[in-house]
């Protein structure tokens, strides 16, 4: 059978659209709001609490000895204090996130302060005098107050993954999709009606479940596997469109399939390679989607046929979309690179299993 002409070439599923949460509803999930269980909050965590120390510590001091011996003995009382804060916090994110503001702000600043107790103490118990000199009461209140300056500081992390306007704007766009991609589509299904009425159903059913992952609530992350099988989805619905004009190669690691990410994450990808892949050129083009484990971290990398006329592409929309969204939910964790070279354009995604 001839595939079926693309009506319009610059048909397209909405890239990277997908439904985001209402803002209110985002700023009290536990992911949201106690995200300390990544290495990049961890370190700039570390990294916050020593520069406050530092400069605290130079209302104390007289000479620069003494400012380097007040910020050793700090360290030793805020590095443990903060690690055991940031652990006890990551354990206890959802029942945390669970509680209104105020009983938030209390429990966070308690545990503060018995980490910080507990720092200090660990130093009183090796016998250091400057330990016993200082007393605990000023480390469990500097250790209480920076709690809440963490939390604070999550907070406004929270809602920076998820402003209120742009939330509105967003969702406003993802909920559609766009017209060309649709029209296109139910050309495809009705020219299939009478001759393969079988293959029309099928393709009915990948739309119809790409609007249910659309426009439903999927939650804070998927799995690489159910990405997986909405991208072939995807790809089988284009692949009536452009038959042997579209060339798809599947090479996946099954131990790979566990490894999570944002929802409609390679849609966007897949579709930005028919785009510039296979629409652009006269006799079509060719994609490989392989996933792998590399490192105790899932490796998808997704590459395309370029014509050899084509514009350079730069990263659409679709592209920084989508290596936005990496960076807010799994942090430096996540790696997204892109590449072009003579004849081809390939992406690839590194994310923690």
């Amino acid at each position: 059978m001839s595939p079926l002409p693309p009506d319009d070439p610059a048909s397209t599923f909405l890239s990277g659209f997908g439904t985001l949460p209402e803002p209110d509803a985002a700023a009290g999930r536990p992911a949201a709001l106690f995200d300390v269980c990544h290495v990049g909050v961890v370190l700039r965590a570390m990294l916050f609490a020593h520069a406050v120390l530092a400069v605290g510590v130079l209302f104390t001091a007289s000479t620069f000895g003494a400012w380097v011996l007040n910020f050793a003995l700090g360290t030793g009382i805020v590095t443990p204090a903060l690690l055991a804060w940031l652990i006890v916090a990551c354990a206890l994110k959802a029942p945390l996130a669970r509680l209104s503001v105020g009983p938030q702000a209390v429990v966070i600043g308690a545990l503060g302060a018995l980490c910080a107790m507990g720092g200090w103490q660990l130093g009183a118990q090796f016998g250091l005098s400057e330990f016993e000199r200082i007393g605990p009461l000023g480390p469990v209140l500097a250790g209480a107050g920076m709690a809440l300056v963490m939390l604070q500081w999550l907070r406004m992390r929270a809602l920076a993954r998820t402003p209120a306007d742009t939330a509105a704007k967003l969702a406003e766009l993802q909920s559609r999709i766009r017209p060309h991609f649709l029209f296109n589509t139910l050309n495809s299904a009705l020219a299939l009606v009478r001759h393969d009425p079988q293959r029309a159903e099928a393709v009915l059913e990948d739309l119809a479940e790409l609007f249910r992952v659309a426009l439903t609530e999927v939650g804070e992350s998927v799995s690489l596997n159910e990405e997986v099988e909405l991208a072939q989805r995807y790809l089988a619905i284009e692949q009536i469109r452009f038959g042997e004009r579209l060339a798809v190669t599947w090479e996946l690691d099954p131990a790979a399939g566990a490894a999570r990410m944002p929802p409609l994450l390679l849609q966007p990808l897949v579709e930005n390679a028919v785009r510039h892949g296979v629409e652009t050129a006269d006799d079509g083009g060719t994609i490989r989607v392989r996933t792998r484990v590399k490192g105790g971290r899932a490796v998808i990398s997704i590459a395309n046929s370029v014509p050899a006329t084509a514009s350079r592409p730069g990263l659409g929309m679709a592209l920084n979309n989508v290596q936005e969204r990496l960076r807010l939910m799994h942090d430096v964790n996540a790696q997204f690179e892109s590449r072009r070279d003579a004849d081809s354009f390939r992406v690839q995604i590194v994310v923690p299993l």
